[in-house]
């Protein structure tokens, strides 16, 4: 769980930093080597989220518990199969692309990637809530869930606040630190008089 945040967070903040970086032309600032290394940071997790799906799957199986069995079962025959999948595709073969070089300094394939992350752990919230619930232990309780107007609205607002407190990030606290500017300076004046 600790790992799928720590990728889900570099790539949201890839996701930022890579159309700001464009924008208002921080290529300087935000250089293709920091690009690199959080690429690395968000492959580390992934392989370590990529372990983590497996092992769920390996304690299911292993436990022999026909509740724990037919959970992952259900995962991947049940309603939910496609979303299931696309989780997968998204949080373990998708980041796997980063083991490439050419991928982790091309910016564009770094935000496509970045996207899909983000909306794989987002899948994987809404697997672990819907699937756990759509079939619990009364079997007068199962149905499929399918989201109502409020649902969505709620969903979209989401994405609206969000949006709403980046740009008044942007609009009212500095781009880069000051002291960094200005300790960033005092390296390049250094630089010159040698």
């Amino acid at each position: 769980f600790v790992a799928g945040a720590v990728v889900s967070g570099c790539a949201m903040v890839m996701a930022i930093a890579i159309p700001r970086r464009k924008v208002y032309n921080l290529e300087d600032f935000i250089t293709i080597r920091h690009l690199d290394y959080m690429s690395r940071v968000m492959l580390a997790m992934g392989v370590i989220v990529a372990y983590g799906y497996l092992m769920e799957i390996f304690v299911a199986w292993y436990s022999g518990d026909p509740f724990e069995i037919y959970l992952i079962t259900n995962r991947f025959n049940g309603v939910y199969r496609y979303l299931y999948i696309a989780l997968i595709a998204f949080n373990v073969v998708i980041p796997q692309f980063l083991w490439s070089v050419r991928v982790r300094t091309s910016p564009l394939l770094l935000f496509v990637i970045s996207l899909f992350i983000n909306a794989g752990m987002w899948l994987e919230r809404f697997i672990i809530v819907v699937t756990s619930l759509h079939r619990d232990y009364m079997p007068s309780a199962w149905h499929v869930y399918v989201p109502t107007f409020w649902d969505i609205s709620t969903f979209l607002g989401t994405f609206g606040l969000f949006f709403v407190l980046l740009f008044l990030f942007i609009r009212f606290l500095p781009v880069i630190s000051i002291f960094e500017m200005r300790e960033l300076v005092h390296e390049q004046e250094e630089d010159e008089a040698l």
